[in-house]
């Protein structure tokens, strides 16, 4: 439950705090003891602690890791593109949690913002296009996602905002992170790594319809099935991502626990699977991440191939976008998603990246339609 006026209070008091989504509503973590920002030189001794036994519900770390420094991790080499010089990666000690429902009650404050602009038109994602339909009829890759960027210059609460897309799109993956000088707001639906013991999943999305009055959740599991097209695309995402959980987990444990079901949201229906395995015992923190991000199902396949062709393709930073948040506890469990969907708020400047995957049989003008489809929710909240 909300006590009265409690989101108000933290809110108002100027100090960090993140939401995250749990199974009943939100979990709140503030009184930051620590904040580390990370960089390519200490990420590596930030995954290597050493795990603990018992633990409190303040015992981890929680926060995001950027594409830039998921590349580097896998030595994918990112080359300078114009940024915001945004960091690579921050992650927050808490030594407070408060439990949230999925009803959040906020204080509206005003906020501004001109018009969004979008880095690619449609002729230049055309020309895109065309030249990744190359790449893969040559079989450099088999399938690959064109982020597109939309912009504006906005003063923002995202307390208004993360509160307004709950109550309008619930995303299982949703989070906010409020700092001094930036803020997050995302409703991702897509869990990378869900980690438990030995016990590890993930849940790849591959497959997009836009929502109509004559669509339900049959209709749109009909239209997946027999659209080649979206079939293809989702098998191959699915055996990339059994492919790097196999490289962690035991021989024989990674198994499709549920294959091909429709998930719904306020715009759109998704096309998911769920994948589950059990990790080797000499796998550590650093191991999984390596093995796992940046998540597949938002780059192509095959991965390095394909990152590296997005990479000298690319002119701007994605910065947050395909990255990854969540939370690392003391004991080693887990939690991380694919940051999707997401708003980043960084120096007045509001920027919402969004990606559809390019197959052989794709066509252009639907795949850039699609890319607007991802982005409404997010551009309706500054009307």
């Amino acid at each position: 439950m909300n006590r009265p006026n409690q989101l108000t209070k933290i809110d108002h008091s100027g100090k960090p705090y993140i939401i995250y989504k749990s199974q009943k509503g939100f979990d709140l973590y503030t009184d930051f003891s620590k904040k580390i920002i990370l960089n390519n030189k200490n990420i590596k001794s930030f995954l290597s602690k050493k795990n603990r036994k018992k633990l409190r519900s303040t015992d981890l770390y929680i926060g995001f890791f950027g594409y830039e420094l998921l590349n580097n991790l896998i030595n994918i080499k990112v080359p300078k593109q114009k940024n915001l010089n945004f960091p690579k990666g921050i992650f927050y000690k808490p030594e407070k949690t408060i439990k949230l429902s999925n009803k959040l009650k906020y204080d509206k404050k005003n906020f501004h913002s001109g018009s969004f602009q979008i880095n690619i038109n449609k002729e230049s994602y055309r020309k895109i296009f065309n030249k990744f339909k190359k790449k893969i009829k040559s079989g450099e890759t088999y399938q690959i996602k064109i982020c597109t960027k939309y912009k504006t210059k906005s003063k923002i609460n995202p307390l208004d905002f993360f509160s307004r897309l709950s109550n309008t799109n619930l995303a299982p993956e949703a989070f906010m992170i409020k700092d001094n000088n930036y803020s997050i707001i995302s409703c991702s639906p897509e869990n990378l790594i869900t980690k438990k013991g030995f016990d590890i999943s993930t849940k790849p999305i591959a497959g997009t319809l836009k929502k109509t009055k004559h669509l339900n959740r049959v209709k749109a599991l009909s239209y997946f099935r027999k659209n080649l097209k979206e079939t293809k695309e989702h098998n191959m995402i699915v055996d990339m991502e059994r492919n790097d959980l196999s490289r962690i987990c035991k021989i024989g444990s990674v198994k499709l626990s549920k294959q091909k079901i429709v998930e719904e949201y306020k715009d759109l229906f998704h096309y998911v699977s769920l994948i589950k395995g059990k990790l080797n015992k000499n796998i550590n923190n650093f191991d999984i991440i390596k093995a796992m991000m940046p998540g597949g199902s938002v780059i192509g396949c095959p991965k390095i191939n394909t990152l590296n062709l997005l990479n000298n393709q690319e002119k701007e930073n994605r910065n947050i976008y395909t990255g990854s948040f969540g939370y690392i506890k003391f004991n080693g469990d887990m939690r991380f998603n694919i940051i999707i969907r997401s708003i980043l708020n960084f120096k007045n400047i509001s920027e919402i990246s969004v990606a559809s995957g390019v197959v052989v049989d794709s066509n252009a003008n639907h795949e850039f339609n699609e890319n607007f489809i991802k982005a409404k929710a997010l551009i309706d909240l500054f009307k």
